[in-house]
């Protein structure tokens, strides 16, 4: 006997700071599509993460190979975000100089 396929849901949800997350849990979209860029078998990917079920992962993964561009391009933008936060944290608190460095450590060694 022949069952037709059912239609299945994607296990992918939003949070409230607009971060695309799989199933109930904290790994990110981004994460797992990574991961599976990378090479990883949905296997693979479950044994790093294992609180995400195994079928989320391929249910997520064939989501992403029938929406490539949009999924691409919401990752770009992420990772765009990202860089932006990061050069305004760079901005805001510069990395110290090595001179600066040896200075504090000459301090510490000093007991100051």
């Amino acid at each position: 006997m022949f069952i037709a396929p059912v239609a299945l849901d994607v296990p992918l949800r939003t949070d409230d700071n607009g971060v695309i997350r799989v199933s109930n849990t904290r790994v990110t979209l981004h994460t797992l599509i990574n991961a599976h860029k990378r090479g990883d078998t949905p296997e693979g990917i479950h044994e790093g993460f294992p609180t995400v079920p195994l079928a989320d992962i391929y249910a997520v993964i064939a989501y992403y190979l029938a929406h490539t561009s949009q999924i691409d391009t919401y990752m770009a933008e992420e990772d765009a975000e990202g860089e932006r936060m990061r050069q305004l944290w760079e901005t805001r608190h510069p990395a110290p100089t090595r001179a600066e460095l040896l200075a504090r450590l000459d301090a510490q060694r000093k007991g100051l």
